[in-house]
């Protein structure tokens, strides 16, 4: 298992439910690969929209998946997974 951040971005318009829903998202995404996702940070309303960072433990070939996923839903502007 290897260990990274996931850094994403959200329209600065959402609403605290879409938050709660996207993190939501993400943790199940992490749980059902068998990794391990410890406390979001939440670094608010930044230029671009809302800053959320999850750090994580994956397997490599389990983070690519992630990222892809990530990549592909509607809520998230930006993402940015870095290793460790």
């Amino acid at each position: 298992m290897n260990k990274y951040e996931l850094s994403i971005i959200l329209d600065a318009k959402a609403t605290p439910a879409k938050i709660k829903a996207v993190t939501e998202k993400i943790t199940k995404m992490v749980e059902l690969v068998k990794g391990k996702i410890g406390k979001a940070t939440d670094f608010g309303e930044k230029a671009y929209g809302i800053v959320l960072m999850f750090p994580l433990e994956l397997a490599a070939d389990a983070a690519k998946g992630i990222l892809t996923k990530v990549r592909q839903d509607e809520d998230v502007i930006k993402q940015l997974m870095i290793r460790i």
